[in-house]
């Protein structure tokens, strides 16, 4: 007798991925708004559902939670957490901050789900290229594939990583919450350099009252923030030591150059240090960032053109296409590849008439224009997807630009134009390239292409129900409360920053800062050029320019709390390498979500009072 075939779309799993998706899409938008960092939540939605359901099973209240039924929760919970790539985090924050339009929550969900939907379409336009013909690594669905098929292999390892998973994030929430709520004496204070080290005010400071700046003043601290320990122990000592590199440079070297210039006004009457810095440091910064991805982007897109060219068909060895395309026939409804061209055609046709009419209807773009950003967007999405699945990182925001650059060009001077047409790049190529890792997780282990496409739409609803409320509930004034110290929102800043100086010209650049960019961007392309052509072993000494751009956007106790996670991490890999490999990253998860929920949870609960 043929055993049945393990489930896998049900309603448990999709419901259990909706909520969990619910749940982590705030975390992505809390911590994007706040340190300009999001993180893949599949690993961690497949040990907590593992934790869940297999917890009721023993205990007879619950079916098994199968391997498959976990796959399909997890694609729709990383949908809908990384659904801050269609612009909640960048362009949407970046419209209102310039021209005040703020949009109903109703119609604000209605738009991001409209733009990930498009990359869903996107997606399933390029797969059988990608992940037949290719065979794109997508380092993170190999990741989540690898770590479910090991918590199903080994039980007790995964019951261990689920309680250092909920244990870390406890921790850090609790942490979060009492530094919150409990009054001023009782806080945990930030560790912070002496009042006295810093610099001595020049002469037309000290003219204004103020004799001695101190480093403690512009943010030079460490402040107690478990989150900021988990982000860099996840993105690793490189990143990290980037980022203090950008700290030194801008927040700690710059500063009296500036002031002695008269190019930033000192501090006065209680104003914030960070808030005068950052009006002149955002553009060398953003300048470095932009020059970096771009030339990034551009070199791995001469490195993807040459390897076909060498591979002379742009196929794997031993790859056939008619033999996909014949695969693909013949699978039975359900199976790994199988996916009706009917559902393709439909979702395609309903993808583009949303993308354009929501542009027309939402923010008055001419219906020519939103059919050039939705044709643009497949083509770009194409090359997110190739970078994505080399790399494990998608170029969203050099993208981005590319497209702000091309409707500079199409429609001069119109910022609404700019940033939404853009909006939709960015969003469709974010979405693409998370359902493609999803879709590489669930080609490694067996699981049905339609049931995932299923879930990933289930998924971006969810995220943008919750991710939406979310952004409303922590950002209630934008204008108000983005570009600050609390909420740096560099994707923010940045894409501001470029939208500006396309409608208005280079004359949005304060005094000074001509130079300052030019040599920011000679330093990104210069960084990106060591890293693309250095040997694999050497990069790690290259400094990142995307993180040295973004120490001199965010305050500077983020970089050194990021700093000080990514050296942890260095450590307890060189005193217990075993035990790092297995739980370093699932600890920084737990501290990262935990912070983030905590941090939203304050937020309700102001919204209310």
């Amino acid at each position: 007798m043929v055993p049945a075939p393990e489930r896998q779309l049900t309603v448990r799993a999709i419901v259990t991925g909706f909520v969990l998706g619910a749940l982590l899409a705030p975390c992505n938008i809390y911590t994007g708004l706040r340190i300009g960092f999001s993180f893949n939540m599949s690993i961690a939605a497949a040990l907590l559902s593992y934790a869940w359901w297999n917890g009721l099973h023993r205990f007879g209240a619950a079916k098994h939670w199968g391997l498959l039924e976990n796959n399909i929760n997890q694609t729709a919970a990383s949908s809908a957490a990384s659904i801050l790539s269609a612009g909640l985090v960048a362009p949407i924050p970046a419209l209102t901050l310039i021209t005040g339009q703020e949009l109903s929550y109703p119609v604000l969900a209605a738009w991001v789900f409209t733009v990930s939907f498009a990359g869903i379409a996107c997606a399933l336009a390029v797969r059988r290229q990608m992940l037949e013909r290719e065979g794109l690594p997508f380092p993170n669905g190999v990741a989540t594939a690898e770590t479910i098929t090991e918590i199903y292999a080994r039980g007790k390892e995964a019951a261990k990583r689920v309680k250092a998973l909920l244990g870390a994030g406890l921790l850090s929430g609790s942490l979060f919450l009492y530094n919150a709520f409990v009054t001023a004496s009782w806080k945990i204070p930030a560790l912070a350099l002496p009042a006295g080290w810093g610099f001595k005010a020049p002469a037309n400071v000290a003219a204004q009252g103020v004799e001695r700046v101190s480093w403690r003043a512009l943010g030079v601290e460490l402040q107690p923030s478990l989150l900021l320990l988990g982000f860099g122990a996840i993105v690793g000592p490189r990143v990290g030591v980037s980022l203090l590199l950008g700290t030194v440079v801008a927040w700690m070297a710059l500063p009296r150059e500036l002031l002695a210039r008269g190019w930033a006004e000192p501090a006065l009457a209680g104003d914030s240090w960070y808030a005068v810095m950052l009006e002149w440091l955002l553009w060398p910064g953003v300048s470095l960032m932009v020059a970096g991805a771009l030339t990034s982007f551009a070199l791995s897109m001469v490195k993807i053109f040459k390897h076909k060219l060498l591979r002379g068909n742009g196929q794997l060895p031993g790859s056939d296409p008619e033999t996909s395309a014949a695969d693909d026939a013949a699978n039975v409804p359900g199976g790994v590849r199988y996916f009706p061209k009917k559902w393709f055609v439909t979702m395609l046709v309903v993808a583009f008439v949303g993308c354009v009419v929501a542009q027309q209807w939402v923010f008055s773009i001419p219906l020519w224009l939103g059919t050039v950003a939705f044709g643009l967007s497949f083509l770009l999405a194409v090359v997110a997807a190739r970078v994505a699945g080399e790399t494990g990182i998608p170029p969203i925001g050099a993208l981005g630009k590319i497209t702000q650059v091309t409707f500079g060009f199409l429609s001069p001077a119109n910022t609404t134009v700019n940033l939404m047409t853009a909006n939709v790049t960015g969003g469709a190529a974010g979405q693409c390239s998370d359902l493609l890792h999803d879709l590489k997780t669930g080609k490694l282990i067996g699981a049905s292409l339609r049931a995932q496409v299923v879930a990933q739409v289930f998924g971006i609803l969810a995220g943008s129900l919750a991710g939406c409320a979310a952004y409303l509930i922590l950002i209630p004034n934008p204008q108000e409360m983005l570009l600050t110290e609390e909420w740096p929102a560099p994707a923010v800043a940045t894409w501001k920053a470029v939208a500006e100086v396309l409608a208005q010209g280079l004359d949005t650049i304060p005094d000074g800062c001509g130079p300052a960019v030019v040599a920011a961007v000679v330093i990104g392309v210069v960084l990106a050029c060591l890293e693309a052509l250095l040997p694999e072993r050497r990069r790690h000494w290259v400094p990142s320019a995307s993180s040295l751009g973004f120490a001199f956007i965010i305050p500077p106790f983020i970089s050194l709390g990021i700093f000080l996670g990514a050296m942890l991490r260095v450590i307890a890999e060189r005193l217990w390498r075993h035990w790092s490999a297995k739980y370093v990253i699932v600890l920084a998860a737990g501290l990262v979500a935990g912070e983030s929920l905590a941090g939203v949870i304050q937020a309700v609960i102001s919204f209310f009072h």
